[in-house]
């Protein structure tokens, strides 16, 4: 498919999980794709190969969403790069479970940091620089519904996000911007499994006991659920949260 073809999509946090699926089913469609990764280079960097042997354009762009002066260098390397800017996906997060009681003060700062403020910034810079009639997607979870002991500093993160959005998206909407939100459930990533490498060996027959389409998500599920939001099909779409767990939640 080439439906984006000459759009420029930035995906943050785009070296692994659902970040990397979402890039590459992006380039697939045919946008120009820069690939945001904080710390993983060599990640990144296999991402950028993988899509430029599919015959697509992409590049990797080091940025720290926690930090406002390096979301603004992202965004003007972007712009510097391809000259536009159409589809953003706010997708970088930090993900620490624990009780309330065991959370510190850095955990705290550290994923409202980046999850919260990153994506606020993130939004005040496409809101700058995004071409009219752009697509903006932010990733949050079916936690903020299904409120999992363990998850308050996380899902409150995530809920800061969907105001943003809703928000944000009154705002833009006289340029035609759209802005939504995919909820994923439990997906097969690197986040799932480092929950999951601590907890009773059963929780995970008990998550897809959950799960009424019976398995887990794959990072792919919920680039395509991304890539829909930012085609064509969706060009009257905003302000939604699109649940994409199996079923788990009604949204």
């Amino acid at each position: 498919m080439s439906h984006l073809k000459g759009k420029v999509a930035l995906v943050t946090g785009a070296s692994r999980g659902i970040g990397r699926a979402t890039a590459e089913r992006l380039a697939a469609d045919g946008c120009a794709v820069v690939v945001n990764y904080a710390r993983s280079a060599s990640e990144a960097e296999a991402t950028v190969a993988a899509i430029r042997a599919q015959g697509g354009t992409a590049s990797a762009v080091q940025a720290d969403m926690g930090t406002i002066e390096d979301i603004e260098r992202l965004f003007a390397s972007t712009l510097a790069q391809f000259g536009r800017l159409d589809v953003l996906v706010a997708n970088a997060g930090a993900c620490t479970f624990k009780p309330l009681i065991e959370t510190t003060e850095e955990d705290f700062d550290h994923m409202f940091a980046v999850n919260a403020k990153g994506v606020y910034f993130c939004l005040r810079e496409a809101a700058r620089h995004m071409v009219d009639g752009g697509r903006i997607v932010c990733v949050s979870t079916i936690g903020t519904v299904m409120n999992m002991p363990g998850g308050s500093c996380y899902f409150g993160t995530k809920g800061a996000i969907e105001q943003f959005c809703r928000v944000f998206a009154r705002e833009v909407a006289p340029r035609g911007i759209t802005v939504n939100l995919v909820s994923p459930g439990f997906v097969e990533t690197s986040m799932l499994k480092g929950l999951l490498a601590d907890v009773d060996p059963t929780v995970p027959d008990e998550l897809l006991a959950m799960t009424p389409l019976s398995r887990f998500g794959r990072p792919e599920d919920i680039a395509g659920a991304i890539a829909f939001l930012a085609g064509p099909g969706a060009e009257w779409m905003t302000r939604q949260n699109l649940a994409v767990d199996g079923g788990i939640v009604g949204r």
